[in-house]
């Protein structure tokens, strides 16, 4: 097939992570879990994912941070999807701990949350999903890093960003927009969308 000239490529220099040489799309997450002292940690993440089509999650995180290891210490983890009116409360969460990285988070304290209904935790009061899991695996070594994966044992959602049949998606998503985070720096409200072209006799 003929098209137009290929672009001459630039070569990315491994030494280096490749990942602020770009713009990409992602989700954000706002991860909940609890302090030793019973507080609600938050941290947005934006290395986010399913893992797989059964109801299990996973996010990048790194065992420096409190994140992981509330999650190893008490076995459990919620998940809040943010709207893009809430992209400030969802960067407040990633404010340094006032004393270090065991300290509190102060920009924090007046948050309106909502608590969890299986597990001990609690939500983003205000976001449009809210997921509720429990420590499936973890798996560390990605470079500092590591792969934090739960098991959902429950799940809720604000009627406005359910899907139905009665309901068309452009509709659902004009109406309630959702949050694209484009890292390293920027963010996106998803208004407009089109419908894929899938091949015909396309299966999943």
């Amino acid at each position: 097939m003929q098209g137009k000239p290929l672009q001459k490529l630039k070569k990315l220099d491994l030494r280096q992570p490749i990942w602020d040489r770009f713009f990409w799309v992602s989700p954000l997450a706002v991860i909940g879990t609890r302090e030793p002292d019973g507080r609600t940690d938050f941290a947005p993440k934006h290395m986010v994912t399913p893992m797989g089509w059964q109801n299990y999650f996973g996010f990048v995180c790194t065992p420096r941070h409190a994140t992981y290891r509330n999650i190893e210490r008490e076995g459990a983890f919620t998940v809040s999807m943010p709207r893009p009116d809430q992209v400030v409360l969802a960067s407040l969460c990633a404010a340094p701990r006032c004393g270090g990285e065991d300290g509190e988070k102060l920009e924090l304290e007046s948050v309106e949350t909502r608590p969890a209904t299986v597990v001990e935790g609690e939500f983003i009061a205000q976001s449009y999903l809210f997921l509720e899991c429990e420590a499936f695996k973890t798996v560390d070594g990605f470079g500092e890093n590591s792969l934090i994966t739960g098991r959902i044992v429950a799940a809720r959602i604000a009627p406005d960003s359910l899907r139905t049949l009665e309901r068309d998606g452009q509709d659902l998503i004009r109406h309630a927009p959702l949050l694209a985070y484009l890292p390293p720096a920027r963010f996106a409200s998803i208004e407009q969308t089109f419908s894929f072209p899938f091949p015909a006799g396309f299966k999943r």
